[in-house]
């Protein structure tokens, strides 16, 4: 498989509705990007899928839980399935990789 540029699939982001863009899966993960513009409400709720967020660049705040913490360019962030998260006082553009495990959107509550 060839390598993956960010730049190219930012620039695939930019002609979609939505501000995330699946760019690879395989049965045992898959990786979105994801994009929230300063001031941005994040409609985020609970996956079925354990995720780790790599926050490509911008500042903002990510809620875990009962927990609250600041992310900034560089962090990684684990969520686990089923757990209420979302980012909010997001002071410049937001952009995070996403690692689903399993895939986002195979496993189903039921599962």
């Amino acid at each position: 498989m060839e390598p993956i540029r960010v730049d190219d699939v930012l620039d695939r982001l930019d002609r979609e509705d939505e501000p995330f863009v699946e760019f690879l899966r395989r049965d045992s993960l898959s990786l979105e990007l994801y994009r929230l513009e300063a001031g941005a409400t994040d409609p985020q709720e609970p996956h079925t899928e354990d995720e780790v967020y790599y926050v490509v660049s911008g500042v903002a705040k990510i809620r875990i839980g009962d927990e609250t913490h600041p992310v900034e360019a560089g962090d990684v962030v684990f969520v686990e399935r089923e757990v209420d998260h979302s980012f909010f006082d997001i002071r410049e553009d937001l952009v995070t990789l996403i690692f689903f495990a399993p895939p986002y959107g195979s496993l189903t509550e039921e599962s």
